[in-house]
């Protein structure tokens, strides 16, 4: 029994010591609201390399001019398939719906809210039958309230940063999971 004597003691002393270490662990630094991508940003060695986000300087929008244009916005999406799904992630090494569209229109000077309720107010409604390139689609995955985000390719389809399958990808809105799940569709850009 001696050698369990200090064995409370030393519980207490290992608790302690976690809870100063886990109060270490958060610098109170506050992210970037929006984060830009950068074209070298290092993709992780096991993953598809991405494609070149750099724009050049005739698709760079200027003050002066409405905030993007849809084929930048689809290209730039498209350019993302197969990056990995990262729950809460906005950047090259994985990204949820609403960290996809946020970076996707980052790229291109537009800058949307965080988390998808949020962008779900942003921009213009558009009726189904108006959908455009670029549009944003937004579906209630659970419950009644938007939660998931995608980005219009055409009339028929859609990217996004689903957690299924985890990356990337293409889908078409007539899918029989997706269709009924439709909520809302929003324009952020100049058509």
């Amino acid at each position: 029994m001696n050698g369990l004597a200090g064995a409370p003691k030393l519980a207490i002393g290992a608790i302690a010591l976690s809870f100063i270490a886990a109060g270490c662990a958060s610098t109170g630094a506050r992210p970037r609201p929006f984060p830009v991508p950068s074209a070298r940003s290092t993709p992780q060695p096991d993953k598809p390399e991405p494609t070149d986000l750099s724009l050049p300087p005739t698709e760079r929008p200027t003050a002066n001019e409405p905030a993007a244009g849809a084929d930048g916005i689809v290209r730039t999406a498209l350019g993302l398939q197969g990056a990995p799904y990262r729950n809460g992630g906005q950047a090259l090494d994985g990204f949820d719906c609403s960290g996809f569209t946020q970076f996707v229109f980052g790229a291109h000077g537009v800058f949307l809210p965080r988390e998808v309720i949020e962008q779900f107010k942003v921009g213009r409604s558009v009726a189904l039958d108006e959908i455009a390139p670029g549009d944003l689609i937004f579906f209630a995955t659970a419950g009644r309230r938007p939660s998931h985000v995608a980005i219009a390719i055409d009339g028929d389809r859609f990217v996004h940063a689903p957690s299924s399958n985890g990356v990337v990808r293409v889908e078409p809105l007539a899918s029989s999971y997706w269709a009924p799940r439709l909520i809302g569709i929003r324009r952020m850009h100049a058509p």
